[in-house]
């Protein structure tokens, strides 16, 4: 009767394991889905949008730069214009990898607070239930040869 049962505990917490992940992954795609669209709306506002000084707007820059700096450059915008606005494209760029590597350090901790913990505390719990069952099983009957005949 033991060894038809033995280690069920592990396959069930295994199963409820596996089972758990499922929410865990779907809110981990959700946040990531989410927040990454809206960081790559917000890196391509701040690529797309230029500012012109006073001379540079009268010049009809404006009409030459619009888009991200490659299709701008292609399109004859002046290099002044491109080299004054490039510090601030580069700092939307660098948030940009900034907001992705949190994002990514975040999920990581969730990943561990939301699974891995409730993981190895039920384990530990399974394990402990499992030894105090062990220590309490009372011992086999020893039938003395002196009670046989």
């Amino acid at each position: 009767m033991v060894s038809k049962h033995k280690n069920r505990w592990l396959r069930r917490w295994l199963l409820v394991i596996i089972f758990w992940a499922v929410p865990v992954a779907i809110v981990a795609v959700n946040e990531i889905r989410e927040e990454m669209s809206y960081n790559a709306v917000d890196l391509e506002r701040a690529l797309t949008t230029w500012n012109f000084s006073d001379a540079q707007r009268a010049a009809g820059a404006s009409a030459h730069c619009h888009g991200k700096p490659d299709v701008a450059k292609a399109a004859g915008c002046p290099p002044d214009v491109l080299a004054a606005n490039a510090p601030r494209q580069q700092d939307a760029i660098n948030e940009y990898n900034v907001r992705r590597s949190t994002l990514m350090a975040y999920l990581w901790h969730a990943f561990v607070g939301y699974w891995v913990v409730p993981a190895a505390i039920l384990f530990a719990i399974g394990a402990i239930i499992g030894m105090v069952r062990r220590a309490l099983r009372r011992p086999p009957v020893v039938k003395s040869p002196a009670n046989n005949g």
